[in-house]
């Protein structure tokens, strides 16, 4: 196999004949499964609709750092530098994920967007649908497009008559234009959180946090012990155990804020975890909200009169509204079709599992543990691999197999 290098203008897309484990999504994700591929002689294409690898990292606000610690968060194949610190910042994974992509010479194509995956023509391999009426042939397909890939604004009455700017969590970069502004922020997850202390550190004249459910609060780090550490030693553990331990470690570690609208859960945090609710590491919230700076209301119902109307009745006037709720995986039209999405358009299974009706069909990226997503990421790069390269072999074996008693006869 000729040795090929990561290319984001020139490289030409396969042709059908060339029938090589198709990765869409050139985030941390997709090029870790495709390293991991390549490492097992297995050849790999990464396609990635932006024109640059690392895409959603990018359009990520300027203070982001990751909530995992460096040595935890490397891909296989390739450390994080020491200069970056023990918390890695958004400019350094960026720049991580470009020596990554370059160091294991992975064969990449960008500017191309598959829109549909498809059972190829006499049901061996697959058939991606992509941008400028491209049809591809793989052996395989990883689906790596991430858990963060459409930004979701919630419908709310009113929303099209609101007068004030209103835009989602992606859009936000750096505090500066919104200083001396009254600022609203939705949602209390660690985007959220962390972009209204950004908002109150940068000058904004008023900050307020809407809350629909009050999120776990953990510390990043407690005399040097990383959360994600505990993350890793508990997540095997039973629910109800993990539940029972994280009490009275959250009590210890952070106040109640109960007296300034953020009362302590009712649930407990790892069955908050099963939901989807990833604990928020606190990163200036807890100073914040306890000093008033950062001030709690309800969630918001809708909007009025130029106004927005939150679920205790209040009315609140703010310049800006950033909403910080999340995003969508957008997965049905690309394989939703297949049977392969539970009843919330996530992948019914993930990592090295490929569905019993799809065969050659794997995801990863689509979880957000509290073990860390990057770990995670790794981890599951080498279980596909070698699950893709096991199936592989087990097809050679058939076919030639097939071929021995023609080559034996006569």
């Amino acid at each position: 196999m000729a040795d090929s290098t990561a290319s984001t203008t020139s490289r030409p897309v396969p042709s059908h004949e060339d029938r090589p484990v198709y990765v869409i999504g050139g985030g941390p994700g997709g090029l870790a499964v495709a390293h991991a591929l390549r490492a097992r002689g297995v050849r790999a294409v990464v396609l990635e609709k932006s024109d640059r690898i690392g895409a959603s990292w990018r359009q990520h606000y300027d203070r982001l750092h990751l909530h995992t610690t460096r040595r935890l968060s490397a891909l296989p194949g390739l450390a994080m530098p020491r200069r970056f610190g023990r918390w890695v910042s958004r400019d350094d994974v960026v720049r991580y994920l470009e020596k990554y992509a370059e160091h294991h010479r992975l064969e990449i194509v960008t500017g191309v967007e598959v829109s549909r995956v498809e059972p190829a023509p006499g049901g061996d391999g697959w058939l991606l649908r992509a941008t400028g009426g491209r049809e591809l042939t793989g052996s395989a397909v990883v689906v790596a497009t991430g858990h963060n890939h459409t930004p979701r604004v919630p419908r709310w009455p009113g929303r099209d008559t609101y007068t004030g700017e209103l835009l989602h969590a992606r859009a936000y970069r750096a505090p500066g234009p919104y200083a001396g502004r009254d600022v609203l922020v939705v949602g209390a997850g660690n985007t959220g959180a962390e972009i209204a202390v950004d908002l109150v550190e940068g000058g904004a004249a008023r900050v307020r946090l809407s809350v629909r459910t009050a999120p776990h609060i953990v510390r990043r780090s407690t005399a040097g012990w990383a959360a994600q550490y505990t993350g890793i030693a508990v997540r095997r553990l039973p629910v109800r155990m993990v539940d029972a331990l994280a009490r009275p470690l959250e009590r210890l570690t952070v106040p109640d804020l109960s007296a300034q609208g953020l009362p302590r859960p009712g649930t407990g945090l790892y069955s908050r975890v099963g939901q989807g609710a990833i604990p928020v590491q606190d990163v200036g919230l807890v100073d914040a909200v306890r000093t008033g700076k950062v001030e709690v209301v309800a969630a918001v119902e809708g909007f009025e009169d130029g106004k927005a109307l939150l679920a205790d009745g209040t009315r609140i006037a703010p310049d800006t509204v950033i909403a910080a709720t999340g995003y969508e995986r957008a997965l049905e039209d690309l394989v939703g079709h297949l049977g392969v999405l539970d009843e919330r358009g996530r992948p019914a299974v993930h990592g090295a599992r490929t569905p019993k009706n799809a065969p050659g069909l794997y995801f990863t990226g689509f979880t957000n543990p509290i073990s860390g997503m990057f770990r995670e990421l790794a981890l599951d790069a080498e279980k596909i691999a070698k699950a893709v390269a096991r199936r592989a072999a087990r097809r050679r074996g058939a076919a030639g197999g097939a071929a021995a008693p023609s080559g034996t006869a006569g």
